[in-house]
């Protein structure tokens, strides 16, 4: 064993004794490993992973899935039309590949006007009509999901179409030419250009009440068309001490009821509650810019509350094994976090690894959970 990952596996760590859980996870404990029976890990990289050798030893002997942070995203593969660059993307892929790691491609069509380029909607002044925007979706996704047909395990097909108020769907380009339209189609296309991949529509609080009614409104609704919907995507961005349990159970039964999969699609436990940021038409936000608790390091009682969380979710994901097809982590480790930036910059520590690539105890506490081994 290379010295990283010797050191990697032989510290100890505490965790909670009255979740059963041990000191220490197995010295050859991974979480690929201890998920094997149960589903796939996974975890949302950096688009230059081919070049980030630092980052190998611990991605390949933790995780079996990955998904690009950007690269296959609509902006960065064609941001103007016709004008596609594979450049990034296609190392992505070729270096999954090369090291047997399953490829999941985020996304085809994002529902957010300001994630989407602007010229899908547009004929020079005007707003493009339904049967063109329709062609252009057609189009892109032929492109992109038919350049990799049969190398991309799955593929979040739709990103955040669902409103976060009281409409059913979010306001955009794509809903206003097409209402519900657009997502049906753009399923009906990915199949089409790749028909083994595992189609996901992938959105964020989906496992609260109002907008899980709505989620579920969409699956009934593709359902009864024949739509090829296969799989969920749950983000799974959390917050300390506001993780949804009984919420995120009812989604799971939801979805094993109506027939589909779930993925757990972008996961991670921000220590610093960020709720706040939204509150009163952001009247604290120039207060939370200025909030940055754990600068020099995360305290043991929260890494140790981190860590019963952690485990907590993990014992209801075995519970409801047959319905996820996978877990997918937010980034490899703290230090490459996406919540180290959003919504403020600050020193965060959400994942199962430290800024060293060294395991902190939720690793320990998520390993003994999914294996159920005795202290």
């Amino acid at each position: 064993m290379k010295p990283f990952l010797a050191s990697l596996w032989a510290i100890a760590w505490l965790v909670s004794p009255h979740l059963g859980l041990s000191a220490t996870a197995p010295e050859s404990s991974s979480l690929r490993h201890a998920a094997a029976k149960l589903f796939a890990i996974g975890v949302g990289i950096n688009d230059h992973i081919s070049q980030r050798t630092n980052d190998w030893p611990l991605l390949t002997a933790q995780f079996s899935t990955v998904t690009p942070e950007n690269c296959m995203k609509p902006a960065a593969l064609q941001p103007t039309e016709g004008a596609f660059d594979f450049a990034t993307a296609d190392a992505f892929v070729d270096f999954a590949t090369r090291q047997n790691l399953k490829l999941v491609g985020h996304c085809l069509v994002w529902a957010k006007d300001d994630r989407t380029p602007a010229w899908f909607y547009r004929v020079g002044q005007q707003p493009a009509s339904r049967e063109l925007l329709l062609t252009r979706m057609r189009q892109h996704i032929a492109t992109v999901a038919g350049r990799w047909r049969g190398r991309i395990a799955m593929w979040d097909v739709v990103n955040e179409a669902l409103d976060d108020g009281t409409n059913y769907l979010r306001p955009s380009g794509w809903e206003q030419a097409c209402g519900e339209e657009f997502i049906a189609k753009a399923f009906e296309y990915a199949h089409a250009a790749d028909p083994a991949a595992l189609l996901v529509y992938n959105d964020y609080n989906t496992e609260l009440p109002a907008k899980r009614a709505k989620m579920i409104r969409l699956v009934r609704s593709l359902r009864a068309k024949h739509i090829p919907l296969h799989a969920i995507g749950l983000q799974g961005h959390y917050e300390l001490d506001q993780v949804p349990l009984a919420e995120l159970e009812a989604t799971l039964v939801a979805m094993r009821e109506l027939g589909v999969k779930v993925v757990v699609s972008e996961l991670d436990i921000d220590v610093i509650p960020r709720a706040k940021w939204w509150a009163e038409g952001g009247k604290y936000r120039a207060e939370l810019r200025q909030l940055n608790p754990y600068r020099d390091g995360c305290p043991p009682e929260i890494l140790q509350r981190q860590a019963e969380q952690y485990a907590q979710l993990f014992q209801l994901f075995r519970k409801h094994a047959g319905v996820i097809a996978r877990v997918s982590f937010w980034n490899l480790h703290d230090g490459q976090s996406w919540l180290n930036e959003f919504p403020w910059q600050r020193v965060n520590h959400p994942l199962l690894f430290d800024r060293a690539g060294q395991p902190k105890p939720a690793f320990a506490a998520v390993i003994h959970a999914l294996t159920d081994a005795p202290p």
